[in-house]
């Protein structure tokens, strides 16, 4: 079997532009029982990625899926000039029950120190925070048809968190702050791609 057989769950962001294919998407999405939840978000690229995705849009539409084939052929029909993103998680790290709808969905990528050692040693840290429902880690594939001029080197140690809290986005974004830095403290670099801070439920 051909790892592009292989089918994960995992995140899809594509970008919501208010046109015709945007639209189509997201009502293909609302029906579909591939999509676990939507979320219409605000995504804010850090200072770090954003050279690598030069076509990244301020709104998009947020996915929980379940398999990522399916994913794929959504964005390959309905590809657009805005670049959009698919987590793809191989290993689900933990999850549990919090009170509180998710309201942030924090990406980050490993640039040192992706052994299993390392994700477990992080996973140990993220588990110790009460506001994370879940965490992964996996890789990420792009859509556009607009070329990157860069390759984004780290598309293979992906993480991604939900964080559930009652609290503002900029709040939750310090909290997805902090919790980086401890991680940093333990000398393992996890710096943030993008978070998404989701501004309303559609699933």
């Amino acid at each position: 079997m051909s790892e592009l057989e292989l089918s994960y769950s995992g995140y899809v962001c594509a970008p919501y532009l208010h046109n015709h294919d945007s639209i189509e998407l997201k009502d293909i999405w609302m029906k579909s029982k591939n999509v676990e939840k939507l979320y219409f978000a605000t995504g804010t690229f850090s200072g770090d990625s954003k050279p690598y995705f030069t076509e990244s849009s301020n709104h998009y539409l947020v996915a929980k899926f379940k398999d990522s084939n399916e994913i794929t052929k959504n964005l390959e029909k309905f590809n657009q000039d805005k670049i959009s993103f698919v987590f793809n998680i191989k290993e689900d790290l933990f999850e549990r029950e919090i009170e509180g709808e998710t309201n942030f969905i924090s990406v980050y990528y490993l640039e040192y120190g992706d052994s299993e050692e390392d994700v477990r040693e992080i996973a140990s840290l993220l588990v110790g925070r009460d506001k994370i429902e879940t965490a992964g880690y996996g890789a990420m594939k792009t859509f556009c048809k607009i070329p990157s001029k860069f390759t984004f080197p780290y598309s293979e140690s992906i993480l991604v968190i939900e964080v559930a809290s009652e609290k503002s986005h900029q709040s939750v974004k310090q909290y997805c702050d902090q919790t980086r830095r401890n991680v940093t403290r333990r000398g393992l670099t996890m710096t943030n791609l993008v978070s998404l801070s989701i501004l309303d439920s559609l699933k």
